[in-house]
């Protein structure tokens, strides 16, 4: 195989494995899935000292929200301003962005 073949075999594969990766994304969850979610989530921050983090997840990559959806996971556009990720006390004011409240 020459370089030209191997190089365009490797970004295909790459490519694959990207679309891939985004059909997995925001796999389905029945109601009773997304309660245990949120409440283990909720529960991590009251034990680890964390707080909701507005405005900066990526699509997909919330913890949980506050309007549009309600469990982690489900956010479809990066940084909604209504989907957070937990963070350490005092780590949102630091990111551009970040927001202690739902926008």
């Amino acid at each position: 195989m020459d370089r030209r073949t191997l190089a365009a075999s490797l970004v295909a594969a790459a490519m694959s494995l990207g679309v891939a990766g985004v059909a997995n994304a925001a796999p389905t969850m029945t109601q009773a899935q997304m309660m245990k979610v949120q409440q283990a989530n909720m529960a991590r921050a009251r034990a680890q000292h964390l707080v909701a983090c507005y405005g900066i997840a990526a699509a997909g990559k919330n913890d949980c929200a506050a309007g549009a959806h309600s469990c982690a996971g489900q956010a479809t556009i990066s940084r909604d301003p209504k989907s957070f990720v937990l963070l350490p006390v005092g780590d949102c004011q630091k990111i551009a962005g970040g927001s202690l409240t739902p926008g």
